[in-house]
């Protein structure tokens, strides 16, 4: 293979796995707001169902990424679904609030003897299943951001599962690198909301921000044309998503610091 292209597509590959960690991150967020309510025990169990089903689920989008990308009505579900589960936990989430003002780390998940309580049969599967539908939804975003990298690479002339080989190698391995990455901070994620409670409602909107994401993406598609189809990867929609992103966290860091000072007065 002439060198040239072995440089293009270690760069891509860079490119990717940076775009897929960030993803990944999304989707650690959402496991970890979603499964905070089991016992320690049960936590564990539904963030390692929830790690295989986003690893399944790349898996299978990888295949159908030429599907998904033609019919945008699967794009769509997967933005509905997103806005749907991160307006009504964000109702909840406020509903809850004060009277969960005392409330804080994993307390609540113990009985009096110390003994861990545990979440019934359908509490524990249901959460699981909530789980797996958003990993579906992520991953619908996560290989059709791939795509549209990986597509700009020259051609090695064979295919394999309705791609470029070569440009099926490269997301196959950004999309694979996404899911360890995740593994190691949806834990990191579930500390970080016991310790700092407030930033659930910014995990939830977080969510619902991804949604708005696949919304654009769908309006954007060939046979919407609302948008112009380059649109979701111009630098003035990357900065306007990033930017909220971030802005999102700092308000929930800032509200989990000024709720953690109220509750040690």
């Amino acid at each position: 293979m002439d060198a040239s292209l072995i440089l293009q597509y270690s760069w891509v590959l860079l490119v990717l796995v940076f775009l897929e960690g960030l993803l990944a991150a999304d989707n650690a967020v959402v496991m970890a707001v979603m499964v905070k309510h089991l016992p320690p025990e049960q936590r564990k169990k539904a963030l390692f169902y929830g790690l295989l089903g986003a690893l399944v689920f790349r898996f299978i989008s990888l295949f159908l990424i030429s599907i998904i990308a033609h019919f945008w009505w699967i794009q769509a579900l997967g933005a509905l679904y997103l806005i749907y589960m991160s307006i009504k936990n964000l109702v909840d989430f406020f509903k809850s609030k004060d009277s969960h003002e005392q409330e804080s780390g994993d307390d609540h998940h113990y009985d009096d003897d110390g003994t861990e309580k545990k979440a019934s049969p359908k509490e524990f599967w249901g959460t699981v299943l909530k789980v797996e539908f958003a990993d579906i939804a992520f991953a619908i975003d996560s290989m059709l951001a791939a795509l549209a990298i990986a597509v700009t690479l020259p051609k090695v002339g064979i295919h394999f599962g309705g791609l470029d080989l070569g440009q099926f190698i490269v997301m196959f391995l950004g999309g694979m690198i996404g899911v360890v990455i995740m593994r190691f901070a949806a834990s990191w994620f579930v500390n970080l909301l016991n310790k700092y409670p407030g930033l659930e409602g910014a995990a939830f909107a977080i969510v619902g921000w991804v949604g708005i994401k696949l919304v654009i993406m769908v309006l954007a598609h060939p046979d919407i044309k609302i948008l112009p189809e380059s649109f979701p990867h111009t630098a003035l929609w990357q900065s306007i998503f990033w930017s909220v992103m971030i802005l999102l966290v700092i308000i929930g860091w800032l509200t989990s610091l000024r709720k953690n000072k109220k509750n040690n007065q």
